[in-house]
């Protein structure tokens, strides 16, 4: 495809090996003993002073890093790794500097055995630079990873991989149904290629949310991206089960158990296999957090699914129903209202205006309303709203879940015309294509482009229906909306001058 984006000679980044090395040893246990690493290293959360390496051992032991570059503190922690967190470890670094390059190397290590080790994982990131930093930025965003048995290909594992990682980026929101733990992978897939078969049934426990993640994760192609590429963590339903909430999150049919709530267990393994800055000790559980990425960009990353009201009650003026929660949603109005950044970009996992949610009798999963009163469009309005009384401009929400690419324009206020707010959608990065056009029309959209599949056709037709999102913020500020496939064609490009 054709690349007319700038970048520094210091960005480019050696892809990094992910093989396993067996470590020789005196010792006649060595082989037995030596540490595996199945899932690869990730950078995640990356900001201007601070980031999360994640990694995976096979088995209990020491994680330990090695790191290049200018830091405040060179003291750097280990983590134990054991089975309750199904030996994953993250280890957050501190006393970073802006706009820097830093290369790694994780290492895990016996507790016992002095020879034994895992390899040296390598990789390299760079942190974001300063608020007042005006600078060209690109980054992209993809949600919806092997569900409807459209899972790891025998030969091309998830392709689109492979055509995000033709091109460097400042960082990648993986943004939600990054699992589908509700689903299976079979050895043949939904559009008719080998496939490699998942270990793990539909998600009722938690080794086998586990199971879901660990598949994914093994693929080459997005462990090389998550090595060198700062990796911004989101869920939707399918992490725990499909349209999901607080209120609605049991199943009563194997392998499930009667009355027994999901959302905890899915929340724990997400927790488990993503690094999130705000899940801290104080707030062990909280997704939703903001992400500067100097004078251009800032991210606001929701939480659509903690939170909200069942999807089955009614939406109306006199009791709206929330997707948020009011904690978030005063956070998101202070938080919009305090940025000075060019662009406020809103990461929702779920839709504005297209239609979701099935059955349709159980009430819209998006924000729509659509066709009844089962949505979420009151609180909706309520954001933009409040974006448009403080003279909130520059928005774009970010969006994925429908398994197509599409673009809207919207004026939600007919009396305030210059007020405007844009959503982007992207995907399904590797799952089943199902293209709809339908869409809410009540916020005044404008469709600007759309991307879908036919209805019938065969894996090798599949992959340029495979898409992720990409933004181009010069260092003017004016932004560039491109929609990519598997084969790295463009298919969709909008142009929005800052305003």
């Amino acid at each position: 495809m054709n690349n007319n984006c700038r970048f520094k000679s210091s960005y480019f980044i050696l892809p990094v090996m992910v093989s396993v090395m067996l470590i020789q040893s005196n010792s006649s246990l060595a082989e037995d003993v030596t540490i595996q690493t199945p899932n690869g290293v990730m950078i995640g959360d990356v900001s201007d002073n601070s980031a999360i390496l994640w990694s995976r051992a096979n088995r209990k032991s020491k994680m330990t890093v090695e790191l290049e570059g200018d830091l405040n503190d060179d003291k750097l922690p280990t983590v134990i790794v054991n089975e309750n967190n199904n030996f994953t470890g993250q280890i957050h670094l501190h006393g970073l500097k802006p706009d820097s390059i830093y290369r790694y190397k994780v290492i895990f290590r016996d507790l016992d055995h002095e020879h034994s080790q895992s390899e040296k994982l390598t990789g390299s990131f760079r942190t974001a630079p300063r608020n007042e930093t005006q600078q060209n930025i690109k980054f992209a965003w993809g949600g919806d990873v092997a569900g409807q048995n459209v899972c790891r290909d025998e030969k091309k594992g998830f392709p689109v991989f492979s055509a995000i990682n033709q091109q460097q980026w400042n960082f990648f929101i993986g943004l939600g149904d990054l699992i589908y733990a509700d689903g299976l992978c079979t050895a043949t897939g939904r559009y008719g290629n080998p496939q490699i078969a998942g270990d793990f049934i539909k998600s009722a426990d938690l080794y086998n949310y586990w199971a879901h993640w660990s598949y994914n994760r093994k693929d080459p192609g997005f462990q090389r991206l998550l090595a060198n590429t700062p990796y911004l963590a989101v869920w939707d339903d399918h992490e725990v089960v499909n349209d999901f909430g607080p209120l609605h999150d049991t199943r009563s049919s194997a392998p499930y158990t009667p009355g027994e709530h999901l959302l905890p267990i899915g929340l724990k393994a997400f927790l488990d296999y993503n690094p999130v800055s705000s899940a801290t000790e104080v707030t062990p559980k909280r997704l939703y957090r903001n992400i500067r990425w100097g004078k251009h960009v800032e991210l606001f990353l929701l939480d659509t699914r903690q939170y909200r009201d069942a999807n089955f009650m009614p939406d109306n003026q006199d009791a709206p129903k929330t997707m948020l929660g009011r904690e978030q949603l005063t956070w998101l109005k202070e938080k919009l209202a305090a940025s000075d950044a060019t662009w406020k970009i809103i990461v929702s996992s779920v839709p504005m205006s297209i239609p979701t949610g099935f059955p349709p009798s159980g009430g819209r999963d998006g924000w729509g309303n659509f066709d009844q009163d089962g949505g979420f469009e009151y609180e909706l309005k309520e954001i933009l709203r409040f974006m448009q009384q403080h003279g909130i401009k520059n928005n774009v929400w970010l969006t994925t879940d429908v398994h197509f690419s599409e673009g809207f324009k919207y004026q939600p206020f007919s009396e305030h015309p210059d007020f405007n707010v844009y959503e982007f959608v992207s995907g399904p990065l590797n799952a089943g294509l199902f293209p709809n056009k339908a869409f809410d029309t009540s916020l005044g959209a404008e469709r600007l482009f759309f991307y879908g599949a036919p209805k019938k056709l065969n894996y090798s037709q599949a992959l340029a229906y495979f898409t992720y999102g990409a933004i181009e913020v010069a260092d003017n500020g004016d932004m560039t909306v491109r929609i990519i496939n598997a084969l790295g064609d463009v298919v969709a490009e909008q142009f929005l001058p800052v305003q």
